[in-house]
């Protein structure tokens, strides 16, 4: 268990993003997500991880469906400040008026009446921080939401929303393969500043997305070939030739699941886990079987010289976007 707020969660999250959205759409099954997701609540996975853009509104319209009745027993996350049709054309929208009509449309759509963590989804360049995270206060004095978060920030963009309102928690990806928000990026230079550590100091909670790395951790993907409207077919890391040299970081943590008898996808949670006891992933899955293996993933004690020799793991080729 892992503590967010003033409530426990399980240690590990659910990501819920690629049931409707940006991942292999051709195997997208209504009826079996809401399964997983009912069926995740009863493994003690409570945090629950959507987004107003996923899907157009259809990733929270399936939570809602899925949470009838268990509602209470999770922490239900979306977000707002991402617009467009595709995860190849985004815009940025973060007006006080954007804000307020989609947390309407969030809540109606999740069919609840409150939600527990509200993000901004990206920082809108075009509008200073303090204008958005201050419409996105009024809704916790509102009591349409609890708490608040960001998405994808520096530690000074942090430190600024933090002066206007408490910061509960700041989702960033966060991976063997993509290490920035703890201060080093893939190149060596610091971009974001020590994220991690900034949440820790100031009893936020710092969750990652993509902790298996789009699916590469898990070893499943071996080659550049992606169905149309995969997001990983235009990504830079899983182009013919970058995705070749990037199995080794893969090796690298097969030969440390090897120790435990665990899957590369379980050592690859694990370490996000290892960052700190404020931190947690939230992978994404349509299939059971891994449910069930990322959920048990907070049951791989990493030693240190675990820790040591996946952080040697060589940085990845190309860029994450």
């Amino acid at each position: 268990m892992r503590k967010f707020a003033d409530r426990y969660v399980g240690a590990v999250g659910l990501g819920c993003m690629g049931m409707s959205w940006a991942y292999t759409e051709s195997e997208r099954d209504d009826d079996a997500s809401v399964a997983l997701i009912r069926e995740a609540v009863d493994l003690g996975v409570t945090f629950l991880d959507t987004s107003d853009v996923y899907g157009a509104g259809h990733n929270e319209r399936l939570l809602g469906q899925a949470l009838a009745g268990v509602r209470d027993r999770v922490v239900l996350a979306t977000k707002v400040g991402l617009v467009g049709p595709s995860s190849q054309r985004l815009s940025r929208d973060g007006t006080p008026k954007h804000v307020r009509e989609a947390v309407e449309a969030s809540l109606g759509r999740l069919g609840t009446d409150v939600i527990d963590l509200y993000y901004l989804h990206r920082v809108d360049p075009n509008v200073p921080l303090a204008e958005t995270w201050g419409a996105m206060s009024e809704l916790v004095t509102e009591g349409k939401v609890r708490h608040l978060g960001l998405s994808e920030v520096t530690v000074e963009q942090a430190e600024e929303a933090h002066a206007v309102h408490p910061v509960a928690a700041i989702q960033s990806e966060l991976s063997l393969w993509t290490r920035d928000p703890l201060g080093v990026s893939a190149d060596g230079g610091t971009k974001t500043g020590d994220v991690v550590g900034w949440c820790a100091v100031n009893d936020a909670v710092f969750v990652p997305f993509s902790p298996l790395g789009r699916g590469f951790l898990t070893g499943a993907v071996t080659k550049a070939s992606f169905e149309d409207g995969d997001m990983r077919g235009w990504m830079s890391r899983f182009q013919e030739g970058a995705l070749e040299q990037n199995l080794r970081i893969v090796d690298a943590v097969r030969t440390v699941a090897e120790h435990y008898g665990a899957t590369p996808a379980q050592v690859a949670i694990a370490w996000t886990l290892a960052q700190g006891e404020h931190v947690i992933p939230i992978p994404g899955t349509k299939k059971r079987k891994y449910l069930h293996e990322n959920t048990t993933a907070a049951g791989v004690d990493l030693t240190d010289d675990d820790l040591a020799e996946l952080d040697a793991v060589p940085p990845p080729v190309g860029a994450r976007y």
